[in-house]
């Protein structure tokens, strides 16, 4: 049987969605797509112009930040969408992302890599939780990070 796999696209119940969208952008090197019918110059920041689209269509302000998405640049990921929830985070999440930031690489060589990438995403407001040694042959290590808004996320 020759069945095509579904697209999908992963949410995020977020509390600040456009700090939490802005933090993954730069974590998977995704992009913010610009407002329907909008053409967003190139060197314009696409969450600018979404302010101005949501001002111009009547959006109250204390809305403006309900939702936020991102897309993958060459259109082979899934689409992220971040929606805004009243509630914080209280339990752990029952699905993440892992984010594949040594591929090909082992040992010494890969967990050099990961802490490397451990250290990008520390300063975009990400929290080590905890690093995983190699076991092999199960395990090529990995660390167990938090998102700003403490969604649990592994770089292996």
């Amino acid at each position: 049987m020759n069945r095509k796999s579904r697209e999908f696209q992963v949410s995020f119940d977020a509390l600040d969605p456009k700090a939490l969208s802005t933090f993954w952008r730069d974590a998977l090197g995704y992009v913010h797509p610009g407002p329907p019918g909008v053409e967003v110059p190139e060197g314009t920041d696409p969450l600018d112009a979404w302010d101005e689209f949501l001002e111009r269509v009547g959006m109250p302000v204390e809305q403006r930040n309900s939702r936020s998405a991102l897309e993958d640049p060459a259109g082979e990921g899934p689409r992220i969408f971040f929606q805004q929830v009243p509630e914080d985070k209280i339990a752990k999440n029952r699905v993440h992302l892992d984010i594949r930031a040594a591929p090909g690489l082992q040992g010494d060589e890969r967990m050099a890599a990961l802490e490397a990438e451990c250290d990008r995403l520390v300063a975009l407001g990400a929290t080590r939780v905890k690093r995983f040694e190699p076991e092999q042959p199960l395990s090529l290590g990995f660390i167990v990070m938090n998102d700003p808004e403490g969604n649990e996320f592994c770089l292996d």
